[in-house]
């Protein structure tokens, strides 16, 4: 069965690629002999043109984080494995991936500028407004999240905090090579991959790095908002673009043993998870909840937010953005798609979440090549370390921008970058309960909310990106408008949800009602407002 449903994905997503992403290549007229704002923009900061090797790994890095590791294992556990699968497939070819390609595009034609401010040309002043608190919302929430599930995994094994750090640490090296020294690509990847690699292997034999390196959740959540805070307001070509870069291929060698085990492990399947439970699992029904919960396995809005914040402003070629925009999100499909198999594989969500089944079960299927479980594992748990960093920095530099759109560029990229991670830290180390009053971890209080703001998002970017299509290009939106319209109607649905279970029981969450109420009335606002601009003339 694993075989099956792996090789099926492979299948789907390499005939979505050579198909849809043809067709809309050419509705959006991509010329590889245009220059981009990389080029016509260049300032050494954000500004940077990269090799499209280069920006796939930090693209595919940047827009991964855990999400398409919890949401589709929490989804199968609930539903069955099947109609996660499905959603996955569906939604990374037609959904996900028309999204995230639509965002670069429009972003790289709008300057590298935001979706925001794609939105603002077309739909109006109101509607950039109303995206952009969406948007800060549901960024400082991410990086809440974020925060807080990176340092869980560098408290948690010594030798996932060292190799973390030692990727910052390389990554910086790297820049300096590359960029002012003129260093090969291949041999600085080649030098720095085989460090990190040696460190990963050898590292329990260190007693230095074994009692150096352990240390407390709260110790790493001061190290990594100072890492964030820094990794916002440097040189993209110093730390986050090769960062992402190096990280990237342990997330290739993820998905490598991960493919290894999909196709020849089907002994360990515990058959524990059937293909399908019923449309209803906890009191909460399939529809909406599936498509909320899965998120980046089919589709985010955090990915629209990093194609027009970073990686547009990296593009060297217009032509790179089917690899870069399209290419990434089939490639967290397949991500997803193996995520799947690892709950089959633990038969249920194991001790410490989505993200130690993912580790326990990359575990089992790192034997088939002759691994040890316990470093298979480990390859696991630094797999999604680099997931989770990469998105917690992407994350934090948007957040950046996004604020200082917001202010008109009046507020500079220090106060704004110390804004953002500020409010995020104060959301995670606030105390948080659930409905009968029993303390929970802060991740678990802001993912309700982040998860409805995200979903949500994703369905506005598909609104503001077919608006441009329409009216700009004077093209057929419908591979937008369609699945912007499945996205808008489930995110409600769950939205109302979320607003009945958090009024419902002895302890309400009020403040959860009130950001899914205020939610669902900037939704309705600006989709209202894009109607309408819909029956305007263009103004040139």
């Amino acid at each position: 069965m694993f075989a099956v449903m792996f090789i099926g994905a492979l299948v789907v997503f390499a005939i979505a690629y050579k198909f849809h992403g043809a067709y809309m290549a050419k509705v959006y007229g991509l010329d590889a002999s245009k220059k981009t704002p990389a080029e016509c923009m260049y300032d050494g900061i954000d500004y940077c043109p990269a090799h499209p090797a280069v920006l796939v790994g930090h693209h595919f890095a940047s827009i991964a984080g855990a999400g398409p590791i919890v949401g589709p294992i929490a989804a199968a556990s609930m539903f069955g494995w099947l109609p996660a699968y499905l959603w996955c497939l569906v939604g990374s070819a037609f959904l996900g991936g028309p999204h995230d390609m639509g965002a670069l595009v429009s972003s790289m034609r709008h300057d590298g500028k935001s979706i925001g401010e794609v939105i603002d040309r077309w739909i109006g002043r109101r509607g950039k407004v109303l995206f952009l608190w969406f948007t800060i919302l549901a960024l400082i929430l991410v990086v809440a999240v974020f925060l807080v599930l990176s340092a869980n995994t560098f408290a948690a094994d010594p030798i996932v905090a060292f190799v973390g750090c030692l990727y910052i640490v390389m990554a910086v090296v790297s820049g300096l090579l590359i960029y002012k020294y003129h260093a090969p690509l291949w041999l600085v990847t080649v030098v720095m991959l085989a460090i990190v690699g040696f460190a990963t292997v050898k590292g329990t034999d260190s007693t230095w790095i074994m009692n150096t390196f352990k240390l407390p959740n709260t110790t790493w959540n001061k190290v990594l908002a100072v890492y964030i805070l820094l990794a916002s307001i440097l040189p993209v070509w110093l730390l986050l673009q090769p960062r992402d870069y190096l990280a990237s291929y342990f997330l290739y060698v993820a998905v490598l043993i991960g493919a290894v085990g999909m196709i020849f492990g089907s002994k360990f399947n515990s058959g524990q998870i059937p293909q399908f439970k019923g449309f209803m699992s906890g009191g909460q029904p399939m529809w909406p909840m599936l498509f909320v919960i899965v998120a980046c396995g089919a589709i985010s809005g955090f990915h629209s937010l990093v194609g027009s914040g970073t990686t547009a402003k990296q593009i060297a070629k217009e032509t790179d953005a089917v690899a870069v925009g399209y290419g990434s999100m089939l490639l967290e499909g397949v991500v997803a798609t193996i995520a799947i198999g690892t709950v089959m594989v633990t038969g249920s969500i194991v001790k410490g979440g989505p993200v130690v089944t993912f580790s326990t079960g990359m575990g089992q299927f790192a034997q088939i090549l002759g691994m040890d479980p316990v470093l298979g594992m480990r390859l696991g748990a630094i797999a999604i370390n680099s997931f989770l960093l990469t998105s917690l920095d992407t994350a934090t530099r948007l957040t950046r921008y996004q604020i200082q759109e917001l202010s008109n560029m009046k507020i500079n990229k220090y106060v704004a970058t110390v804004i953002a991670v500020a409010a995020a830290y104060a959301l995670m180390v606030a105390p948080a309960h659930d409905p009968t009053g029993k303390p929970i971890a802060a991740w678990q209080a802001i993912w309700p909310i982040f998860g409805a703001a995200n979903q949500m998002v994703a369905a506005l970017a598909l609104l503001g990106v077919g608006v441009w299509v329409i009216k700009a290009l004077k093209g057929k939106g419908t591979f937008l408008m369609a699945p912007f319209w499945f996205m808008i109607f489930t995110t409600g649905a769950a939205l109302i949800l979320l607003i009945k279970n958090s009024l419902a029981g002895e302890h309400p969450n009020y403040l959860l009602a009130g950001v899914a109420a205020i939610l669902m009335v900037l939704g309705v606002m600006l989709v209202l407002q894009a109607l309408k601009s819909l029956k305007e003339k263009v103004v040139s």
